[in-house]
């Protein structure tokens, strides 16, 4: 009879630190997730720049202007992961489109404002590529202790789901389409 209260005893402490561990790494789940729309978010910002210095060397290329203007505007209203993973897809391929048409404006491409919202384009590409990865990362450690024995138990009675992976889209894997 004394090793009943110890027995439960030990499952209470199992239950507990069990249940903290995956309410900790849900929150680094969402914290990571955080992240990835502070990097969105200034994506968002310096699109209009770019688009606006393009627009005064390119004025007949309204539609590739055009493109850029609405996947941001699609890419700031999605709210889901899936969501935000075809948007940012497809301003992803909008943005190609652009840099590409730039090609062919060696004014543009000479131009200073342009190269130094380039090269601040490309630093934030390069923070979302990586806080995309530490999501994932972040995501893989939380659902694996979702699944594995014996915390599945606790995840189970407590309701806590699997978090979705950030993926590319198809997007943002084809190839950039250029129109004179």
């Amino acid at each position: 009879m004394l090793y009943v209260p110890i027995v439960l005893g030990l499952v209470a402490l199992w239950v507990i630190y069990g249940y903290n561990q995956l309410i900790v790494l849900r929150a680094r789940v969402r914290n990571a997730w955080s992240q990835i729309e502070v990097q969105l978010r200034m994506r968002h910002d310096l699109i209009p720049n770019i688009v606006a210095t393009v627009k005064g060397y390119a004025t007949h290329e309204k539609d590739v202007l055009t493109q850029v203007v609405e996947a941001r505007g699609k890419a700031m209203g999605a709210s889901t992961v899936s969501g935000k993973e075809e948007a940012e897809g497809a301003l992803t391929g909008a943005l190609k489109s652009l840099f590409a048409l730039a090609e062919a404006y060696p004014e543009l491409r000479a131009n200073e404002n342009f190269i130094n919202l380039q090269q601040q384009l490309l630093e934030v590409e390069k923070r979302l590529a990586y806080t995309r990865q530490f999501y994932n990362d972040t995501v893989m450690k939380y659902n694996t202790r979702v699944q594995v024995f014996p915390s599945n138990i606790l995840a189970t009675v407590f309701h806590l789901e699997q978090e979705p992976y950030f993926q590319a889209g198809a997007e943002s894997q084809a190839p950039v389409e250029v129109k004179f």
